[in-house]
């Protein structure tokens, strides 16, 4: 049994032999069979990676199970499959769909507000499962903010792949003259560099594609530990990607391709990639149309995702399409360059191979590339490759020797170089010979899986396997829903509020459960409960989340403290907060072992941002919250009251539809974000502002427990609970 017993029908249990192992990558669209790759910005090489990575791992002997979590879409504009719960991807694994949010397909940078429930429905599918996984993987910062949530609950190792970072996005977005403003509204980097820091703080392990991503690009984040980095190149499907056969048929793209080419037979320089500015497609087009010679050469293929009308499409693939259109009309390159429509995944392999076939050359001329699988892939089809020397392709050409690396922004060279490739035929064919070899040797997902599998078991051996102690005396099993309160501000401050809650809870009946969640200690708490002659609490979370206590003997959940001790050092912490004017300790009443206290002057006292910053810059590790202008409060980085009662939810198998939250400042945020229903008192503190428009945090008008009651009220939470829509509104 692990940091949360299972409860209920399960399809698998501690007994079963081999790893259980959890994917997450939330965005886009993810189907086992006919990816629609380069359909949008989403849609893109991480895709494949984690489909082909779930297969990969489910063959590996040791594993049992391989669940790729994702978010469920129900939209008449894309295909019903992503609409179903469950789809296999052959023995042992399967994609699992979770709703989250609306159920129409959202592009990524405005998926943040839904989150918390993609946490809260993960949490409900491991429960079904009946057994921990033994460890989450992440892919992305969405799903590295999602796993940093669901591994603090779970207590298992945390693994996180980033596939493409904030930070040297936001950086060449900024050298493009892009204002600030227009990234952050875009974009929405601020908060995905935050959930980068956060899952690099939470990750026991790190699995980057490139020496480079480790050394240069995540060097600028405040969590930088390469230490817990490691460097596993992502395989290709090698049965999918070959080299062509002699007399082969002619595949079905080549009967399209012959739709724009005069002499279609000359060698193919061929492109593949989204409609995405970073991938440059512009500057390849600029670089064949400035080079005469080279347009007598070959032909240019450009393979730029999928499209009906380019008028229709999203602002950033329309803006591409139509200066690559214009570009094409400026050179007359009409004859020289195809541009299809249209291709599905059963086209790619046939692409590759047909360049090969031509004697042909394949060419990445994006901007920065984190990795390069379609490098990978072409290699795999005997395809000498030309790549932008910024990001993975280094590695690559190292490892397999079949082409140049060129600076993507200097068309002429990029055209030479292209010209020198296709003019030699006995280089081209050591080239292809050469990425044969290496692919097979460095790219394959065998091999990535047995050093991925080893890199993990290395990092975890012998931890996070804490069991629980329970005591009697609870009405938990019992409950069918639970109304949990803030004690400052929200329960107290007017009596006879209180008085009339205290009385709606009794008439109740003994299913519906009460709790308190407080940023007190435990003896402050309890104090403040007898004095004010409150009902005992079914449930007690104490000192901001680090701390959780049942029933009237406030009977201590000891595996809630062995999983959030977790880069706990409390000596280290004090000590580096000491540079800081502005700030005091709190009375040793309010201190914990596991929640260090401070009152702040914020005229001289530092801001969260610095105070996060400064610690992580020390390689320190806290939760930290500030409310109400006043205090602050450093806690384990998986300890918060949201974690904890999510922690209460899965072992006590209350969903978190039947959990009401009433708080006002703060550091309630967390606990009322999520699939709850929360309610923010009338008296509530600027600072939670931010969570108005919602779906389900109701601000009442009443303050103190008036303002619980309105909130019990509107989601008729004693009667037939009212669940409103989840569509986020924009405040």
């Amino acid at each position: 049994m692990g940091a949360l017993s299972m409860q209920g029908k399960a399809t698998g249990s501690s007994s079963e032999k081999g790893r259980y192992i959890i994917l997450i990558s939330i965005h886009g669209l993810i189907r086992g069979e006919h990816l629609e790759l380069g359909r949008d910005s989403d849609t893109g090489g991480q895709t494949l990676y984690v489909v082909e990575l779930a297969r990969a791992l489910a063959r590996h002997p040791d594993v049992w199970r391989v669940d790729l979590l994702t978010r469920q879409v129900i939209d008449p504009k894309v295909d019903d499959d992503y609409a179903q719960p469950l789809e296999p991807l052959g023995d042992k694994a399967y994609i699992v769909r979770l709703p989250c949010g609306p159920r129409r397909y959202l592009r990524k940078e405005v998926l943040w507000p839904y989150l918390d429930g993609f946490t809260d429905a993960a949490l409900q599918h491991v429960r079904r499962i009946g057994r921990l996984p033994d460890f989450v993987h992440s892919h992305y910062a969405d799903a590295g903010f999602v796993a940093s949530r669901l591994t603090a609950l779970l207590g298992v190792p945390m693994v996180h792949t980033g596939h493409s970072l904030g930070w040297p996005k936001r950086e060449r977005l900024l050298e493009q003259g892009v204002r600030e403003e227009q990234i952050e509204q875009h974009y929405n980097l601020s908060q995905r560099i935050e959930a980068e820091e956060m899952a690099l703080e939470n990750a026991q392990l790190v699995v980057a594609s490139t020496r480079q991503e480790v050394e240069q690009q995540y060097a600028r984040y405040d969590n930088y530990q390469p230490k817990r980095m490691e460097v596993i190149p992502p395989g290709t499907d090698l049965t999918r990607f070959r080299p062509p056969k002699q007399r082969e048929r002619w595949p079905p793209i080549w009967e399209e391709l012959q739709r724009f080419l005069r002499h279609p037979k000359k060698p193919m320089i061929l492109a593949l990639s989204r409609p995405d500015e970073r991938k440059n497609i512009l500057t390849l087009v600029e670089a064949y149309a400035m080079h005469p010679t080279l347009r007598d050469l070959a032909n240019l293929v450009i393979v730029a995702g999928n499209r009906d009308d380019i008028s229709h499409m999203e602002r950033g693939p329309k803006t591409v399409l139509t200066n690559l259109l214009m570009c094409i009309d400026r050179h007359d390159l009409y004859g020289h360059i195809a541009y299809p429509k249209h291709h599905d995944d059963t086209d790619v392999p046939d692409l590759y191979r047909l360049a090969a076939r031509l004697k042909g050359v394949f060419v990445n001329p994006a901007l920065t590339e984190p990795f390069g699988l379609t490098l990978i892939e072409a290699a795999a089809s005997g395809v000498p490759i030309l790549a932008t020397h910024d990001g993975g392709p280094r590695d690559i050409i190292r490892h397999c020797r079949n082409g140049y690396l060129i600076d993507p922004l200097k068309p002429k060279r990029m055209a030479r170089r292209l010209e020198q490739m296709l003019i030699d035929p006995e280089q081209w064919g050591q080239w292809s010979q050469n990425g044969l070899k290496g692919v097979h040797k460095h790219y394959s997902w065998d091999s990535h899986v047995e050093k991925y599998l080893k890199a993990v078991r290395r990092t975890s051996k012998g931890k996070y396997r804490p069991q629980h102690a329970w005591g009697p005396s609870s009405r938990m099993p019992t409950i069918d829903r639970l109304i949990v309160c803030a004690l400052d501000n929200v329960l107290m401050g007017d009596e006879e509020a209180q008085q009339e809650l205290v009385s709606r809870l009794e008439k109740s009946g003994e299913h519906i459960g009460f709790g308190v969640a407080t940023g007190r200690t435990l003896d402050s708490a309890m104090k403040l409960i007898k004095a004010s002659a409150l009902p005992m609490p079914d449930v007690l979370i104490t000192s901001v989340g680090s701390e959780i206590h049942y029933g009237h003997r406030m009977v201590h959940d000891q595996a809630w403290l062995r999983h959030i001790d977790f880069r706990w050092e409390p000596d280290k912490l004090r000590d580096a907060m000491k540079q800081f004017k502005g700030m005091k300790l709190q009375p040793k009443t309010e201190q914990h072992p596991y929640k260090i206290s401070y009152f702040i002057d914020s005229r001289k006292g530092p801001s969260r941002r610095e105070v996060v910053r400064h610690l992580r810059k020390l390689d320190l590790h806290a939760n930290v919250l500030f409310s109400r202008n006043m205090f602050v409060d450093l806690l384990p980085i998986r300890a918060s009251k949201g974690t904890a009662l999510r922690h209460v939810s899965v072992r006590w198998n209350i969903p978190p539809e039947k959990i009401l939250i009433a708080g006002s400042c703060g550091n309630d945020a967390d606990v009322l974000s999520g699939n709850t229903l929360g309610v923010v008192v009338g008296n509530h503190s600027d600072e939670i502002e931010r969570l108005r428009g919602w779906p389900r945090v109701y601000f009442a008008e009443g303050e103190h427990a008036w303002g619980i009651l309105e909130g019990i009220n509107y989601y008729d939470f004693l009667g037939v609970i009212h669940i409103p829509n989840d569509e986020y509104e924009e405040a």
